[in-house]
């Protein structure tokens, strides 16, 4: 690779990374077990979480998945979904995506559970008056084998007018529809 393509990649990869918030991160020992950043590109909020090995986190509608498995059965328990919300006049105007979640499920014992290793991406079609950053909420689980911590953590997403996402590979309609 040439001197002057290494440049350019190299900023090219500084621009795409001042297009997202700062990291959040939720700490395990000292150590980040899940880290989210976010952004408004043009019409859509992306959130994205990325998982230490080890560790994963559950898809929007846990819940509601597990209920329809048990289908009126008691259960052990439930893992907490991701929840995001915002606080500064950014409106949904449809329905959540996420990446296409892994099954966790443990059915022997009624334990009926979906989420993410390593990446996830969470997205929204959305209306922003004035072009602020938006400033996010996020909660929900992130655990291993043996251990869970809560996530909740707050976030400032950056809007921008240029959408870079075809760029990063991120396509929102490839992304699975939350349940209701």
């Amino acid at each position: 690779m040439t001197r002057l393509a290494l440049v350019r990649l190299t900023l090219s990869a500084l621009a795409w990374g001042a297009e997202w918030s700062e990291p959040a991160s939720v700490l395990h020992e000292f150590k980040p077990c899940v880290t989210y950043r976010a952004a408004v590109f043009k019409d859509w909020l992306i959130v994205e979480a990325s998982l230490a090995p080890g560790w994963h986190t559950f898809v929007m509608d846990n819940e509601r998945r597990a209920a329809e498995k048990l289908a009126g059965k008691p259960s052990l328990g439930i893992d907490q979904p991701t929840q995001i919300t915002a606080d500064s006049g950014l409106e949904i105007t449809g329905a959540w995506r996420q990446s296409e979640p892994k099954d966790f499920s443990k059915p022997q014992i009624r334990w009926y559970s979906w989420g993410y290793q390593d990446r996830a991406l969470f997205a929204a079609p959305v209306r922003l008056p004035g072009g602020q950053p938006v400033r996010l909420r996020i909660r929900g689980q992130a655990c291993t084998d043996t251990t869970c911590k809560n996530v909740d953590v707050t976030l400032t997403a950056p809007v921008s007018v240029q959408s870079p996402l075809a760029a990063a590979g991120i396509d929102p309609s490839r992304l699975i529809p939350v349940r209701p």
